[in-house]
């Protein structure tokens, strides 16, 4: 019998807003940690408005031993305020950064010195050279606010000669949308890792929100079954671990470089697929 091919995993929470919500990501961390990732990343508020809880969260994985890599956005920020990040996360010990323009606090303005996640990776080495390894947002099913997808390639492109080392995509339920991006992001000579973001299905309102506003495609056959589910959490649950699994193998079968599951701070349906991949804790 064939060993099951392992393939790199990687994790990302956000900060807890309150203690109860810090010791139960505290505890779900432990829990995935025994999935040996190779690094868990802390998102960034809009605005930079969760600094202090994303970098308090980095700070814990560190000291528990695991690769940390922080968001960093740069919306509505100066080259001042990057630099004192920079700062911050150096002196922490972070290596790993995922630069994202980030979304504007509701009621400003654009502002700022940076307008693109190209012009922060730009910053980001020309500050620090080579210390940091970047990471860029990639979308597969295109970026809701791109003027096209072949615009949206060539947004992609920039960062990734602005000094991008790998990319880590919005979670999609389609491997052929996956596949058709790195196809195109290769032609392009665009040759770094393009890691497939996971979401595990855990409740169908909480998707269809999610998937409205960051413009993630839910296929209409999905849709359908969750919508026909009602409000029956296990079988939401029983058919959203069969959906994420099935891509996920997919998704190795044909050669992505990782897995990056949003966990959404829970471990349960991370766990389950990746038991079910072969990956589970030794």
């Amino acid at each position: 019998m064939t060993a099951t091919p392992q393939i790199p995993l990687s994790f990302e929470f956000f900060p807890p807003k309150t203690p109860d919500g810090v010791e139960k990501l505290r505890v779900a961390r432990q829990q995935l940690y025994a999935l040996k990732p190779e690094f868990c990343s802390v998102t960034f508020g809009a605005g930079g408005s969760t600094q202090e809880g994303t970098f308090s969260t980095v700070r814990d994985i560190l000291a528990e031993g695991v690769g940390a890599a922080s968001h960093i956005s740069c919306i509505g920020a100066t080259h001042a305020k990057v630099r004192e990040q920079l700062a911050i996360l150096k002196a922490m010990g972070v290596k790993r950064l995922v630069a994202l323009r980030g979304d504007l606090p509701s009621g400003f303005g654009i502002g700022g010195e940076f307008h693109y996640a190209s012009d922060l990776v730009a910053f980001v080495r020309a500050e620090t050279g080579d210390y940091f390894h970047i990471e860029v947002a990639a979308y597969p099913e295109v970026h809701p606010q791109a003027r096209s997808p072949e615009a949206d390639l060539q947004a992609f492109a920039t960062k990734v000669k602005a000094g991008a080392n790998s990319a880590i995509t919005q979670y999609f339920y389609n491997a052929d949308a996956y596949f058709r991006f790195v196809e195109e992001a290769d032609a392009l000579g665009l040759s770094l890792p393009i890691v497939p973001g996971i979401m595990p299905i855990a409740s169908s309102t909480q998707l269809m929100r999610f998937s409205d506003a960051c413009g993630a495609e839910i296929p209409r056959w999905i849709r359908l079954r969750l919508q026909g589910f009602g409000d029956d959490a296990a079988s939401i649950k029983a058919f959203g671990l069969d959906v994420v699994t099935d891509l996920c193998e997919q998704l190795r079968a044909g050669g992505a470089p990782g897995l990056h599951f949003y966990s959404m701070n829970q471990s349960a349906a991370t766990l389950e697929v990746c038991n079910r991949l072969g990956q589970g804790p030794a």
